[in-house]
């Protein structure tokens, strides 16, 4: 009896332990992307983005643009920057996000997302180029 008891423990940690670790990852990928702005040239300072990505930030760190791009501009933030691009808060700018979540079991859901306008709550610039103009930004 004991020996069954003990056998039937045995499996049964043993299918909790399996069931721990066949665990489901999830990833998310957002593309942003700058439509029908205007070209601009900007200075500022170059900082990294709390929610990711980079941003364009006046000398009292207000921040102008989130910038919009697949380069890595890490070795740059903390210098005065002049970046050039479309920016979507003036004119007819339209700022496109897609994201797209996938489960290691193939599902997949994406959602689309445009903001059109000339709204101060849409600060993106698509960024065509950027050139360090200082080391520091003050």
């Amino acid at each position: 009896m004991r020996f069954i008891t003990a056998f039937c423990l045995a499996a049964f940690c043993a299918v909790g332990l399996g069931a721990q670790s066949a665990t489901t990852e999830t990833k998310t990928k957002t593309k942003i992307d700058v439509k029908d702005g205007k070209d601009i040239t900007i200075t500022g300072c170059l900082a990294t983005n709390p929610g990711g990505g980079y941003m364009l930030t006046d000398r009292r760190g207000d921040q102008k643009y989130a910038l919009v791009t697949d380069d890595d501009l890490a070795k740059h933030v903390g210098h005065w920057m002049e970046v050039k691009g479309k920016a979507a808060d003036r004119g007819d700018g339209k700022v496109k996000i897609e994201s797209t979540t996938g489960t290691s079991g193939g599902e997949k859901t994406k959602v689309k997302t445009e903001l059109k306008g000339d709204a101060a709550s849409m600060n993106y610039l698509g960024v065509k180029s950027v050139k360090m103009l200082s080391k520091d930004c003050m």
